[in-house]
């Protein structure tokens, strides 16, 4: 596999990934993917006043996957929850300059991941009426 198919910004952020890590105060948590044996990513979100206010992420995969999962937490960072839900796979793609074809499904990993900890976040904040934490 040759990186040359790689934008400038895809390198940046794989190098150096935006939000990466645990966010301790998380009223939301997302996982997706296969910890065992491929890419897996776990968003980790904090959502007050309907408002992204903080979002981090772990993920295990390839350069592509790393580059996509940061631009996703750029993407949704300080938007309403419910624009941040629209982000989608080709917007992701778009903020990296591009992706080659056989790369593509690595932007999905991102958007679904944030979709999946929002999903949490619902879902505790109607159950324990919490929505600050």
């Amino acid at each position: 596999m040759s990186f040359a198919h790689y934008s400038p910004k895809v390198f940046d952020h794989f190098l150096t990934p935006r939000n990466n890590g645990v966010l301790e105060d998380a009223n939301g948590i997302g996982e997706i993917g296969d910890p065992e044996c491929g890419d897996h990513l776990k968003v980790y979100v904090k959502i007050e006043d309907d408002i992204v206010k903080d979002i981090k992420f772990q993920i295990k995969g390839c350069p592509a996957a790393i580059a996509c999962a940061s631009a996703m937490t750029e993407l949704v960072m300080g938007k309403p929850v419910g624009e941040a839900m629209l982000v989608s796979d080709d917007q992701i793609i778009e903020y990296i300059d591009g992706l080659p074809e056989f790369k593509v499904h690595c932007s999905a990993l991102g958007a679904s991941g944030f979709r999946v900890a929002v999903m949490d976040y619902s879902i505790k904040s109607k159950l324990f009426g919490a929505t600050e934490g």
